[in-house]
């Protein structure tokens, strides 16, 4: 037996989900290293977005926007509050339930984080061309679109 590690078969190389998943780890190693080092984490991230995309919500609807479990919002929430991000307020509507904000810290907030991802999506796909770089996110899109169940329902975003 020789010391040194075999290259990984072709076979498996050409295994499309098999590279999807190593881009994957890559990926999501780069965002959370980013995200981290600014004491953030992916779900601050996506209700920030969906916050200043979409506008007010409540808790059960940024569930909904951004796939993360109802049980995980509030603590997510929760931190975003602790950091002056958002604002929580009774709904008028209904005054058992509150509407999220996002408020001028939150907007710089997720000001930096964006960039932070936009680091991270620059080192991920430096190999690429610019070019390379559009189709693989159009053709990434045709699968998600083409794999999307036609009720999502909030998963695990971690």
């Amino acid at each position: 037996m020789s010391s040194t590690p075999e290259p990984t078969p072709a076979r498996l190389r050409a295994i499309p989900s098999r590279l999807l998943a190593g881009a994957a780890i890559v990926a999501d190693r780069l965002v959370g290293e980013r995200l981290a080092a600014e004491g953030a984490h992916k779900w601050h991230f996506a209700v920030l977005v969906a916050l200043a995309e979409a506008g007010a919500a409540s808790q059960a609807e940024l569930s909904r926007r951004t796939g993360i479990y109802r049980s995980d919002m509030v603590a997510v929430l929760n931190e975003l509050a602790d950091g002056g991000c958002i604002r929580r307020e009774p709904d008028p509507a209904d005054r058992r339930r509150n509407v999220i904000t996002l408020n001028p810290t939150g907007r710089r907030r997720l000001e930096r984080l964006d960039a932070l991802i936009a680091d991270a999506q620059r080192e991920l796909l430096a190999p690429l061309t610019p070019g390379q770089q559009d189709s693989l996110v159009r053709l990434l899109t045709v699968l998600t679109e083409h794999h999307r169940p036609p009720h999502p329902r909030p998963h695990d975003a971690r």
